[in-house]
């Protein structure tokens, strides 16, 4: 996939590095943390897969809320928490406003049911090759840790324990 170049210049002056983390994510019924979106999402197109998580668990569950709000119908599958233990090699870290807009982004991209700006971006991160990317949340003032498991390194972290219910 050919990318904008100015997008990629963006990308590669934005800071990146490894990251260990406690970051926190959201899951309905019976999917495990560690399940991959390959249905495409936000910071992911259909063709990369990726797990979503945050920073904060207030975030993940801001998440998960705006998830069933937009459904025609509620969801009826019991909802979790988890603590995820991660360590990545490379995550590109887009949270400084500054670098975030470097890419094109704006804060309208971010909250936008329409996510093919910010796909744009994810996809461009994968190619790439990082291993993660951090960027604000649209749902709440946590940031989104999206990992990208094509890059993970075999020693990198992705550790869990039980989930907590989330009513």
């Amino acid at each position: 996939m050919i990318h904008r170049l100015e997008l990629l210049d963006a990308l590669e002056q934005a800071p990146s590095g490894p990251l260990e983390i406690t970051a926190w994510r959201h899951t309905f019924g019976s999917h495990p943390p560690d399940q991959e979106n390959t249905r495409g999402a936000r910071w992911n197109p259909s063709s990369v897969s990726a797990i979503y998580l945050s920073h904060e668990r207030n975030g993940a569950i801001a998440e998960g809320n705006h998830s069933i709000a937009v459904q025609p119908l509620r969801p009826q599958s019991r909802r979790f928490v988890y603590a995820v233990e991660v360590s990545l090699a490379n995550v590109l870290d887009l949270s400084d406003p500054r670098d975030l807009a470097r890419t094109g982004l704006s804060d309208g991209d971010l909250a936008a049911d329409d996510h093919t700006a910010c796909q744009e971006v994810g996809s461009a991160v994968d190619w790439l090759e990082h291993d993660g990317l951090l960027v604000p949340s649209a749902r709440s003032d946590a940031l989104s840790l999206v990992i990208y498991p094509a890059h993970r390194l075999p020693d990198a972290t992705f550790a869990f324990g039980e989930g907590e219910s989330v009513p």
